[in-house]
């Protein structure tokens, strides 16, 4: 698992799912999203400084260690990008380089919008989006001090972070991804990137079965 990360294989064949899947389904590119899920990592150390993927102290879990899987997906949930970091690392400085691991970018019929969580949700997180091709970004959520825009605002969008948390929960289904078993990070992120393929795999066969 490890050699697979490390050499990019699992990647490349991450890849191949998506193209078969762009073909037999079709991958919404007009919309992306990011999000981070904090997991358990039972028989990790807590990270130091300068170990920005090793498991790190969980602010929501009493300071136990864990790991924060970091997901793109297409419009429709389909997972196109994937990155582990310790638990008590800020989301915002990994977003340029959770946009840069996408295996494939899905071709959008028109330029594409990024939706994240309020994690990522600062000027240079927006900057590194724009730079990347993004148009824009849905608003973050409401607040009393920052109310979100009304129906019919151009800033109104429908909900769509709604599909990574389920990207998230197909993830959840996968023992090794459910919780980092592994002290390593390479073989933590070779897992991901397994679980990932299966999740495509399970849904290009039906659908190319159907087609042929």
């Amino acid at each position: 698992m490890t050699e697979g990360a490390a050499t990019g294989a699992l990647e490349r064949a991450w890849a191949v799912l998506l193209r078969e899947y762009d073909g037999a389904i079709g991958l919404d590119g007009t919309w992306q999203v990011a999000d981070g899920c904090i997991v358990k990592a039972p028989f990790g150390t807590k990270g130091g400084p300068g170990e920005a993927e090793a498991p790190g102290r969980t602010p929501t879990d009493r300071g136990k260690p864990g790991t924060t899987r970091h997901h793109v997906t297409e419009g429709q949930g389909i997972p196109v990008a994937g990155r582990i970091t310790g638990a008590n690392r800020h989301d915002c400085p990994k977003l340029a380089a959770l946009l840069d691991a996408q295996v494939i970018e899905p071709a959008p019929t028109e330029l594409p919008h990024l939706a994240i969580e309020r994690g990522y949700d600062d000027d240079p997180c927006r900057a590194e989006a724009i730079a990347r091709g993004s148009t824009g970004q849905s608003p973050p959520q409401a607040s009393a001090e920052r109310p979100g825009p009304p129906p019919g605002h151009p800033d109104h969008h429908p909900p769509r972070r709604w599909v990574v948390e389920v990207s998230h929960a197909w993830c959840n289904r996968f023992r090794r991804v459910l919780i980092r078993w592994a002290k390593q990070a390479l073989t933590s992120l070779g897992f991901l990137h397994l679980a990932a393929c299966l999740i495509i795999a399970r849904k290009v066969r039906p659908a190319q079965s159907l087609s042929g």
